[in-house]
């Protein structure tokens, strides 16, 4: 069996594992699979996703994401935070953090911390919109988006539909090739988002940086809500700005616990 350290962190309830590049046994080989099995919920140490922090020149440092599937993710917003956290708790950043990160160099600032828990800014960059008004769910209405990695936000006057099936099915829709995240979005006023997330290798989480960003955004390309705004998830709120076309998500951060998985290659 191999020893993996990790460190486990969430984002407003969406969690991670967190290893160092330079502390993983180089006979891991296939990462895909010691991603499943270290997020397993019944046999591994259970998460949305697990994150290998490598050291960088242009950056605090390098991340790679892998979702509780196997699959690789450009970026995750909450998870950005976590690595974050733990950068700064380890002494490698400051109060401002530069993560290299599958779409891009990514800023995040320190609002607060207590402990280990964090609060913290990151600029998410600009969203493109590709699809304005999608026909994907009779009678319903959608937005294609990207917000470093793929979206889709389907609005909504409640949630009593049965989003989660809908969710998967949307997820592998041949619209989208490389699978998509899907957010259910209920509009509450001009300042507030009410979302529920299926994130694309992950299935339903508690809440999504990316997909509040896309639900922002999109919400706002209709017209139908102005900066700042309130993403109110099932593991409480985040918070979007717009300054220019740059989304800014502030949320929390927390480090919950450290230790090592034993890893059966069989």
């Amino acid at each position: 069996m191999l020893p993996v350290p990790f460190v486990k962190a969430h984002g407003a309830r969406n969690d991670f594992l967190l290893t160092w590049g330079e502390e993983l046994p180089q006979q891991t080989g296939d990462r895909a699979k010691l991603a499943r099995a270290i997020c397993a919920r019944n046999t591994g140490v259970g998460a949305d996703g697990w994150i290998l922090l490598e050291r960088s020149a242009d950056a605090d440092a390098a991340i790679e994401l892998w979702n509780s599937d196997g699959s690789r993710s450009e970026i995750s917003g909450n998870g950005t935070r976590c690595a974050a956290a733990l950068l700064i708790d380890s002494g490698r950043a400051g109060a401002d953090v530069a993560i290299a990160t599958g779409a891009g160099l990514k800023h995040l600032k320190m609002l607060e911390r207590r402990g280990l828990e964090f609060q913290l800014e990151m600029n998410m960059g600009r969203a493109t919109i590709e699809e304005s008004h999608a026909p994907m769910v009779a009678g319903r209405d959608a937005v294609i988006l990207n917000v470093g990695n793929p979206q889709c936000a389907v609005f909504v006057s409640d949630f009593e539909l049965d989003w989660r099936k809908l969710g998967a099915e949307l997820e592998r829709h041949p619209r989208f090739p490389n699978r998509t995240n899907v957010s259910f979005v209920r509009i509450v006023d001009r300042h507030t988002l009410d979302v529920r997330f299926f994130e694309r290798g992950a299935g339903e989480t508690m809440s999504s940086g990316t997909g509040s960003a896309g639900a922002g955004a999109a919400a706002l390309a209709r017209g139908w809500v102005e900066s700042p705004v309130r993403v109110l998830t099932p593991a409480g709120p985040l918070n979007l700005r717009w300054q220019r076309d740059d989304i800014f998500l502030a949320g929390p951060a927390e480090i919950v616990g450290r230790g090592i998985f034993f890893w059966n290659q069989q």
